[in-house]
C-alpha cells in the first residue's frame, strides 16, 4: 500500500461502486479466515491514494458518502468480530476451521465454517465477482434454520441490499461432502455470514411436560 504499490480500494478492478464493494467483500474474508488481522492507514475509509508519512490521512473523503458507509462497514465489522469467538478463539489450528467449499472456480465462491472453543461455528460465504449468484446452495453440517448475521452488501454499508432472505432453512441435500445444505442469493462482490439458530421449545412442550 506505499512505494507504488497503491492503495487497497485502488488495486479493485470495476466500476466506482464495484471497487467499494470489492473492499467490503475482501475485509469480511480477512476477518473470518484464521490469523490476526491488519489494516492499513486509511483503509478503513477507502483513501485512493497511498499512505504518505509526510502528510495526514485523507479525512476530506468522509464528505463522500461511499466513504462514510466503508468506515461505517469497518466499524461494523470490528464490532462483530470482536463479539464473536468462533472468528478469533481457535485461529491457530484446523479444529477452529473448516472447509465447505474451496475449489469453485467457475463461480468463484469460497464458503468456510469457524469455530469457536465450545464448537459454535460461523459459516462464512464469498462471492468475488461482481456476478450475482442466484439459488446457490452450499453445504451445511447440521439441519435446522441459518441466520444471515452479518451481509457486507446491505444498504447501510453502501451496498445493493438485493440478496433475498435472512433465514434459510436446510434441507436434506446432500452438498460439499455434508448431509444438508441451504440455497442463499449472493450479491456480487459480497461477503455473507450464517449462524446456525437454536431449535426453540414448542409452546405444546411447555404445557405437557415434553422436553425431550
Amino acid at each position: 500500500v506505499v512505494h507504488g504499490k497503491r492503495s487497497l480500494i485502488d488495486k479493485m478492478p470495476g466500476t466506482y461502486e464495484e471497487k467499494f464493494a470489492g473492499v467490503r467483500s475482501f475485509l469480511g474474508y480477512m476477518y473470518a479466515h484464521p490469523g490476526k488481522k491488519l489494516l492499513f492507514m486509511g483503509q478503513e475509509f477507502g483513501q485512493f491514494i497511498e499512505w504518505n508519512y509526510q502528510k495526514e490521512l485523507d479525512w476530506l473523503l468522509l464528505d463522500y458518502e461511499k466513504h462514510r458507509q466503508l468506515k461505517a462497514y469497518t466499524a461494523a465489522l470490528n464490532a462483530f468480530y470482536r463479539a464473536t469467538p468462533a472468528l478469533w478463539e481457535v485461529d491457530y489450528s484446523w479444529e477452529g476451521f473448516h472447509w465447505i467449499s474451496a475449489d469453485d472456480a467457475d463461480n468463484s465462491v469460497i464458503a468456510f465454517e469457524r469455530l469457536d472453543a465450545r464448537g459454535r461455528g460461523i459459516i462464512a460465504v464469498f462471492n468475488l465477482t461482481r456476478v450475482p449468484r442466484p439459488d446457490y446452495r452450499i453445504g451445511v453440517p447440521k439441519s435446522g434454520q441459518y441466520e444471515k448475521v452479518f451481509d457486507s452488501d446491505a444498504v447501510e454499508y453502501g451496498g445493493a441490499g438485493t440478496a433475498a432472505g435472512r433465514v434459510f432453512e436446510s434441507g436434506r441435500v446432500p452438498m460439499h461432502g455434508l448431509p444438508h445444505s441451504i440455497a442463499l442469493e449472493l450479491a456480487g462482490h459480497s461477503a455473507v455470514y450464517l449462524r446456525r439458530k437454536p431449535r426453540e421449545k414448542k409452546t405444546e412442550d411447555y404445557i405437557t411436560g415434553r422436553f425431550g
